[in-house]
């Protein structure tokens, strides 16, 4: 036979279950806005059935319903969805840091502007074309030295800028070691707090939550591959472990990492962005401006010495020396010049006597060769520019003496000349210039092309790869998102049920009252 308070312990479980939905459904609505969170749902089951009692079998037909309860609270989310977020989130990191860079790189080259590199080297050139007409002119050397210090000063900015940015990422990668290590520590935390509370068959939904977001997180710095057991979550880099159940890998450190760039285990994400701009991205732009200044001060080139040029004393041309009447040459002469330096030398200066230009471009101290981190106008040329070297003509005056002809500006309009010539790039054939040879005009313009090619690639991939990480996000998002709509929906859902097993109990309570006190008092 039925039991008598059965009614009651049936609606109590309803009242139970549907206060746990919609305290579930509350839960839900206040992380509508968190990041990471997934919603829960309560998932119910009919109660296990019982059979009125008798010696062999029921014999009221079917089983007695007890009722509602819920076995569990799952949050909703999808494992493949989220190894697809990982796959794509680390390709938007490496990109995202590249185009960074490239962007970086394009304000520190500053090209094409009228204040960028190559208007200094233009006023460069010009100066020098204007000292041809006036060689003897003080003011017209003035600013050929002005010129010539606002050149060397940006190759100077823009190199040390280079080397700089360069520093910056090394503590940027820094500062991602221990976001990583951070990351690994919590995730072996998580590992076991979450391993503890399952075990006791409580649902650890949003310790899971915490974990998934930091995943989320650590699979933009570095490549990560995860696998799931049930002690928590193993995760590798290539094959170095970062985490494997509640023991975290480590600590580790930027030389790792760079170790690990190099073994292919980094292959991806923000901190092997980070590697590759610093160690191939950067150095690459450095060793163009490099070359660009090397070419100018000492590259090779061919130029021709027109007749009547006299020669500085022992001045060495193709194994021939040039001495005494020898000097004077009585033809045009083609001859291989290490760039303004070596011509320089061959002209002579505004000093009294035969005075032969020195180098025009020195090394700064402290450096060991040239760049243009290092490049420097000699400090004699900044401290008299009669150390200027403008005339390749001598004459012997009535004392027999031999004198500059200070009017004549060949070694100025040879100088101005080099910007169109085929200079040597490249004289140890590494490879490496962007040129082999050319004109310096070409040579930067291949420079700032290639760079703004790149920069393009950078945005245009880092896009594409922002575009595929928001639509997996947003198919994860339809899954295991909040949708406040469905929440209210729910609320209203469960809010009904919990009144009707209210109502429901109210009733047992009076059909309970009518039996116990108004039944049997029939002849009292």
């Amino acid at each position: 036979m039925r039991s008598t308070f059965g009614g009651l312990e049936i609606s109590k479980r309803s009242l139970f279950a549907h206060q746990t939905a919609l305290s579930t459904t509350g839960h839900n609505i206040a992380n509508a806005n968190t990041r990471g969170y997934s919603r829960q749902t309560v998932n119910f089951v009919a109660a296990r059935p019982i059979e009125a009692p008798g010696f062999m079998r029921s014999n009221t037909p079917g089983q007695l319903g007890q009722s509602v309860e819920f076995d569990s609270i799952r949050r909703v989310r999808e494992t493949f969805l989220d190894d697809q977020f990982m796959s794509e989130n680390k390709y938007l990191g490496e990109w995202s840091v590249r185009r960074d860079t490239m962007e970086k790189l394009e304000a520190i080259i500053n090209e094409p502007t009228d204040s960028g590199i190559r208007q200094t080297i233009e006023s460069f050139w010009n100066s020098w074309q204007d000292l041809s007409k006036e060689p003897d002119n003080l003011t017209a050397r003035a600013v050929v030295k002005e010129r010539a210090l606002a050149m060397v000063d940006a190759f100077n900015h823009t190199g040390k800028q280079l080397k700089d940015y360069a520093g910056d990422i090394t503590g940027n990668i820094n500062a991602k070691v221990t976001q990583i290590n951070t990351f690994a520590n919590q995730i072996a935390s998580l590992n076991r707090e979450i391993y503890r509370v399952e075990g006791l068959a409580n649902d650890a939904n949003d310790l899971r939550d915490q974990r998934d977001l930091i995943m989320d997180d650590l699979s933009k710095i570095v490549n990560v591959s995860l696998e799931r057991t049930e002690a928590g979550y193993n995760v590798r880099m290539g094959a170095i472990q970062l985490v494997n159940g509640t023991t975290a890998g480590g600590p580790f450190t930027a030389e790792m990492l760079e170790a690990a760039v190099d073994s292919g285990d980094l292959s991806s994400g923000e901190v092997y962005g980070m590697f590759l701009s610093r160690d191939q991205i950067i150095p690459n732009y450095q060793l163009q401006l490099d070359s660009m200044i090397r070419a100018m001060v000492e590259g090779k080139t061919t130029i021709t010495l027109p007749k009547g040029t006299v020669l500085p004393e022992g001045t060495v041309i193709d194994g021939t020396t040039y001495s005494g009447a020898n000097r004077t040459l009585t033809s045009d002469l083609k001859v291989v010049i290490n760039g303004v330096n070596g011509l320089h030398r061959l002209g002579y200066t505004l000093n009294p006597g035969v005075v032969p230009g020195g180098d025009f471009f020195v090394v700064k101290d402290g450096y060991d060769s040239l760049s243009a981190e290092s490049v420097a106008v000699n400090p004699e040329i900044v401290a008299n520019v009669r150390n200027i070297a403008s005339s390749m003509r001598t004459y012997i005056d009535s004392s027999g003496t031999e004198q500059v002809v200070k009017g004549n500006g060949d070694m100025a309009l040879l100088i101005a000349g080099i910007r169109n010539l085929r200079v040597n790039f490249d004289p140890d054939e590494t490879g490496l210039p962007i040129l082999t040879d050319g004109s310096f005009d070409e040579f930067f313009r291949a420079v700032v092309g290639q760079l703004g090619v790149q920069g393009q690639e950078a945005a245009r991939q880092a896009d594409n790869q922002t575009i595929l990480v928001e639509q997996v996000d947003n198919r994860r998002q339809s899954v295991s998102g909040v949708s406040l709509d469905e929440e209210m929906a729910n609320m209203i859902k469960f809010q009904h049920a919990y009144n009707a097993a209210a109502r429901a109990m109210t009733a047992v309570d009076e059909m309970l009252d009518k039996v116990i006190n108004g039944m049997g008092v029939v002849g009292r």
